[in-house]
């Protein structure tokens, strides 16, 4: 592959730190549920996909968790059999909680505009009610919509100064659009906006205490045809630094529907220096988007113990797909970049059902961000101190080909000047990587990364069993190169035929998985099928689109088993190896 243009210096890394297979486990998974308040059915009650999680840095045993969950939304049962939509007003932006570090969970339930009583066969009436999801959204005309992301830092002061010693405070971001379609009664403009929700009491929270959030503040800048997407957050918490309490989200911002590719695309990051109740909206670099250069998407934002800032995505430059950075080095008010890291190939196959990438087969998920860039950064919080500021990036890719997947890893210790030769992590026999995460410790010390992988291949039809995984792997940092991987975790296995779009056509699970790491040990979630059951009736429907003659959808609940459609997600607290 030729090299692009402007690429960055790259270091040489020592090819040894990865030789051998990673290790299996000897033991049993010792992964646990996440989403506990989900039931196992009907469908879509039973769907949550697209985790995050966040340790409170100043109390580690601390942890909040989001995904898209759709426990209170109307049955499938309710109204027509043969369609699962999204029920109007209700939102899908789950949170749960952990005081063990993540080794178990509670999931709240909130008062908010509620279907989850809508268990059919009546069309279902949303009313005020029990919710398992994030409060505040109805009363403030909003919907959140799930995409969630969340981070902890320092709570401000009576003066407005942070520190650790004042509290912290859980941030959580996530899509949001209008309660209601009548346009006086609008609160956002546009489609989706980034709405943020914070709470400084975890317990209440945890608790079921609407009254221990914020209400929710809408942080991007929207126009009559903004679709706001992909959000991410993140606080700097680091009280070395000078930036210590600003917060940082980043997102694409599309602003029209030309010819359905909503050009053009910006990366937005918006700061805030008062904990979250104003923000500075920047657009960071073009906007203009083509067929040889795209703006960078699917972005991770990340900083230092010294406060620079770190934006990371996914954009083309002359037709090749490039990992790219910007950095901020006076908390967020000027941007430099894009600097060009890597070069990309995003894995999978256009479905030509449904227009996007899938690599378990025909009907499969889409895994549209694969490929983008998951990062993390040793930077010693909560104090900033031990600190070795090394940067971590990891992303699936498809360079060796269908079946061949690879999770690609590269790592910075000069603050993103330079990087090393990006190198295929070995992965176990079969493991084909979507979604990858690393955590670091904030010494530097331990490197985990988290992953979701099929170990089947692609598969040209709906009937035969596919399988996915969800993995967690363990490496010791030494002169800031990553040693050798061993395997901490493996989940059950788990069919992705059971998991759906709303829209039956086609499996689901999301965007993401995470981790999040103390100097201790790692906390992982990710998208888990083991306990959806395959539902034959779906397969043939599926299956049927890709002829001359599709079939109409089945009755959902009266043709599949109970638990179709029962994603979950699992996680845990796993312990260094190599303390």
């Amino acid at each position: 592959m030729a090299r692009p243009r402007n690429f960055l210096l790259v270091i040489a890394a020592a090819s040894a730190a990865f030789t051998g297979a990673a290790v299996a486990v000897a033991a049993p998974p010792t992964d646990t549920l996440v989403s506990v308040g989900s039931p196992v059915t009907p469908f879509s009650q039973n769907k949550q996909n697209e985790p995050a999680v966040a340790i409170d840095p100043a109390h580690p045993n601390v942890v909040a968790a989001g995904s898209n969950d759709e426990i209170d939304l109307e049955s499938c049962a309710a109204g027509a059999p043969d369609t699962c939509p999204f029920t109007g007003g209700v939102g899908v932006s789950g949170v749960y909680f952990s005081f063990t570090g993540g080794q178990s969970w509670t999931q709240p339930t909130y008062t908010g505009w509620t279907a989850r009583d809508c268990l059919g066969p009546a069309p279902c009436t949303p009313h005020v009610g029990p919710i398992g999801t994030l409060p505040g959204y109805y009363e403030a005309g909003l919907v959140a919509d799930g995409d969630p992301a969340l981070t902890f830092g320092p709570r401000p002061g009576a003066d407005g100064s942070f520190s650790w010693a004042n509290g912290s405070r859980l941030y959580y971001a996530t899509l949001a659009s209008n309660f209601s379609a009548t346009r006086s009664e609008q609160t956002i403009r546009g489609f989706e906006a980034i709405a943020v929700s914070r709470t400084d009491d975890v317990r209440s929270a945890a608790a079921g205490n609407n009254s221990a959030w914020k209400s929710p503040v809408v942080i991007s800048k929207q126009s009559s045809t903004t679709f706001s997407d992909k959000e991410q957050i993140w606080a700097d918490s680091a009280q070395s630094s000078p930036f210590f309490g600003n917060v940082y989200s980043c997102w694409a911002s599309f602003r029209s529907n030309s010819k359905g590719n909503a050009l053009p695309t910006p990366l937005t990051v918006a700061t805030s220096s008062d904990g979250g109740t104003t923000w500075r909206t920047r657009q960071v670099g073009p906007a203009t988007d083509n067929g040889i250069n795209t703006q960078p998407d699917g972005c991770t934002v990340r900083t230092d113990s010294h406060g620079t800032v770190y934006i990371f995505g996914i954009g083309t430059r002359g037709g090749q797909s490039m990992q790219m950075m910007y950095r901020s080095f006076d908390g967020g008010a000027h941007w430099a970049g894009p600097a060009e890291i890597a070069p990309v190939v995003a894995p999978g196959v256009i479905d030509p059902v449904l227009g996007r990438p899938v690599m378990d087969g025909i009907a499969g998920a889409r895994v549209d961000l694969a490929a983008s860039p998951s990062v993390d950064i040793a930077n010693g919080r909560p104090a900033g101190s031990p600190a070795t500021d090394e940067i971590f990036m990891t992303w699936a890719d498809g360079r060796a080909g269908l079946n061949h997947e690879q999770l690609m890893l590269t790592w910075s210790s000069d603050g993103g000047n330079s990087w090393a030769t990006p190198m295929a992590v070995p992965l176990a026999a079969g493991d084909r990587p979507i979604y990858t995460a690393p955590a670091v410790s904030p010494d530097g010390t331990d490197l985990y990364l988290v992953y979701n992988a099929y170990t089947t291949p692609y598969r040209n039809n709906t009937s035969d069993p596919r399988n996915l995984v969800g993995v967690v792997l363990h490496a010791d940092v030494s002169n800031a190169v990553p040693g050798a991987f061993t395997e901490l975790d493996r989940s059950a296995n788990g069919d992705p035929r059971g998991t759906s779009q709303n829209g039956l056509t086609a499996e689901f699970l999301g965007d993401y998985v995470y981790g999040a790491a103390t100097n201790s040990a790692v906390t992982a979630v990710w998208n888990d099928a083991s306990n959806a059951a395959d539902c034959p009736a779906i397969d043939a429907y599926r299956a049927s689109l890709y002829t001359a003659a599709p079939q109409p959808a089945p009755d959902v609940l009266a043709s599949c088993p109970a638990t179709f459609g029962n994603s979950d997600i699992r996680g845990g607290r796993f312990s260094d190896p190599t303390p």
